[in-house]
């Protein structure tokens, strides 16, 4: 059923951020739910200290791998970053969440009619050294297709001097690791919830320890943060816990890697060098609008063609050309995350004449979070698009178009709908998406696309050739409510 409004609105899955010192535009997003403080979990350590915030458009051919549906009856959105020369860890990272994505569609999408409900899976990335020969990236996810909370974390490493991918337990030395698990087991005992024997039993097998030990971060003062999920190493009503060993305690227990992660931490370099033969890094396009657009959709037949998700590399800069071409002016909706690694490309579009709106941090199901975790969703992007721009966007679109009064009253930002859906998410070919837009777009539509896509960027030049000869003109969402 086509939906008639102008006020069309995708939903995001979403992130919360630590209280770490981030600028506007870096990466922040650590999990789906509001971790502001360790200490207001119920296994967590008293104090916590703040985890350094990473630049990723200084990461020289940064790619993100982004993959979500927009459809709330199969509600997913993933990430995970491509840098090169960490080849070995990209693998890592793409095997983990392809196993889950998989899981999840045949579960949630693939079950009949519903079967999603109340189901989500959102699965952020964020960066913790990008330094040196050193690369530490922390992966979060939602699963709400099972019991419990569903948050989980996973932190990957790559050691660029080595060449080698290494696991969140390779930053200690091997034959510390007995005197590193006591600190940790004499932390966690007396706390509530902890189970002594099964802690012992944990840490006494080889999977069930380097399963439970997966999750370690250095903090901005070089002290070594290590988390457990629910259930890890305590009954799963407590939630996960949170030990924080500090730098004099944690340094003469670090491996060699440890050591040399740990000091990119506290100080990094400024540059990543991890041996990569070639680091293509395209350069954003420099199309430029001919002043404002005076397009009279009264007069006119207008489309207001939307690009959700991106920016990506190198999809949106060929799509930028591809709308140059015609002179056609589009609308963005972009998410923050992606915003923080690909500035210029939002720079591009804005200079293009496009308008670049609000597609959250990360993409999480908005009606899912409290009104405090929508406001950050969508400020925190808001900042990210206001520093590559200087302008901040009106229009923002929910993920999986869910919106209900509760986002709507948590930002001032208008929401955004669509009336053509191209599923280019579910159908990665570039001509049914081109013949789905022809054949279902009429006047003053609003349609959805996708350019993290590459399918769907090559679905472009028919759309625009077949219906500019149809006396179609492209603006603009905000161009469009203007002038009916």
């Amino acid at each position: 059923m086509r939906n008639r409004t102008l006020l069309p609105s995708l939903l995001l899955l979403g992130a919360l951020s630590l209280t770490t010192a981030c600028s506007p535009g870096s990466d922040q997003s650590e999990g789906p739910s509001d971790t502001s403080s360790a200490a207001a979990r119920p296994g967590s350590s008293a104090t916590t200290s703040p985890v350094r915030s990473v630049d990723p458009s200084r990461i020289k051919g940064l790619q993100i791998v982004s993959d979500n549906s927009e459809q709330n009856s199969c509600p997913f959105a993933t990430s995970y970053p491509d840098v090169p020369g960490a080849e070995a860890m990209t693998a890592a990272m793409k095997k983990d969440v392809e196993q889950r994505l998989a899981t999840f569609r045949a579960g949630a999408c693939e079950g009949g009619q519903g079967s999603a409900e109340g189901r989500e899976l959102n699965i952020s990335h964020r960066f913790l050294v990008a330094s040196g020969d050193v690369l530490g990236v922390r992966l979060t996810t939602l699963d709400h297709s099972g019991v419990g909370s569903g948050l989980t974390a996973r932190t990957y490493w790559y050691d660029g001097k080595d060449r080698t991918y290494r696991t969140a337990l390779d930053v200690v030395a091997d034959g510390s690791r007995d005197a590193f698990l006591t600190a940790l087991k004499n932390q966690l005992k007396g706390r509530e919830g902890i189970d002594t024997a099964a802690l012992d039993a944990t840490f006494s097998a080889p999977a069930s320890r380097a399963a439970a030990l997966d999750d370690m971060v250095f903090t901005a003062d070089g002290g070594l943060r290590v988390t457990f999920d629910r259930g890890d190493v305590g009954v799963p009503a407590a939630g996960d816990y949170v030990v924080t060993l500090s730098q004099k305690t944690v340094t003469p227990w670090l491996s060699a890697f440890g050591r040399r992660a740990q000091q990119q931490t506290v100080t990094p370099s400024g540059s990543l060098e991890l041996g990569a033969s070639n680091t293509p890094t395209p350069a954003a396009p420099t199309h430029t609008a001919s002043g404002d657009d005076d397009t009279d959709c009264k007069q006119v037949k207008c489309i207001a063609l939307t690009f959700d998700d991106g920016p990506a590399a190198p999809e949106t800069a060929t799509l930028l050309t591809y709308l140059a071409q015609y002179k056609a002016r589009a609308t963005f909706f972009t998410t923050g995350q992606n915003v923080a690694a690909h500035p210029d490309l939002v720079r591009a579009e804005d200079k293009a004449g496009h308008e670049v709106g609000n597609h959250s941090w990360n993409h999480p199901d908005l009606t899912r979070l409290t009104p405090a975790q929508v406001a950050s969703q969508l400020s925190r992007t808001n900042a990210a698009i206001k520093a590559a721009t200087g302008k901040e966007p009106t229009l923002f679109r929910p993920p999986y178009g869910a919106v209900n009064a509760q986002v709507k009253a948590a930002t001032t930002l208008s929401p955004v709908l669509w009336d053509v859906d191209t599923e280019d998410w579910k159908y990665r070919d570039a001509a049914r998406v081109a013949r789905t837009v022809i054949a279902k777009t009429k006047r003053n539509d609003v349609v959805l696309m996708h350019d993290i896509h590459p399918t769907s960027v090559a679905a472009v030049p028919e759309i625009l050739r077949t219906l500019t000869a149809r006396g179609y003109h492209f603006v603009t969402v905000s161009h469009l409510r203007a002038t009916l």
